[in-house]
């Protein structure tokens, strides 16, 4: 073989493999919008459902108010219905706000791996739980 047909296979070869990688981010690229053009639709539909679940408990709420009035005064059935989920309520963002707080949210386990072993753990640390039955480690 002469070097210049050595010399086009090379130039084919890597014009080939130039239209190949382009031709594969091109259908990267494609597959990506679809995918996050299906995962957009999926939010809309869980977004909906969620709207549609929250129309579906007040009209529900106001069953139970109607129900209780027929044992009580109206406005003591929609008091206690209000102040029970008034007290839900509290709980649900009292617990919320204790485990948003900066301190609940540093990776302790993690921190104690790096200081002690001097550098990173790629191992999962066990869960507390976990660790007291395993012997402390």
């Amino acid at each position: 073989m002469s070097d210049t047909s050595i010399g086009n296979l090379v130039s084919g070869l890597v014009s080939d493999i130039g239209l190949l990688i382009r031709q594969e981010l091109r259908l990267a690229q494609a597959e990506t919008a679809e995918k996050l053009e299906q995962a957009q639709n999926g939010i809309y539909a869980v977004i909906t459902g969620l709207l549609l679940a929250f129309c579906g408990l007040l009209i529900l709420l106001q069953a139970l108010v109607l129900g209780l009035s027929n044992h009580m005064p109206d406005w003591v059935a929609a008091l206690l219905v209000g102040g029970v989920l008034a007290i839900i309520a509290f709980v649900l963002i009292h617990q919320g706000a204790k485990n948003l707080k900066p301190g609940n949210l540093i990776p302790e386990r993690t921190l104690r791996a790096g200081r002690a072993g001097g550098g990173a753990n790629l191992t999962p640390a066990a869960p507390q739980h976990e660790r007291g039955a395993q012997g402390g480690r």
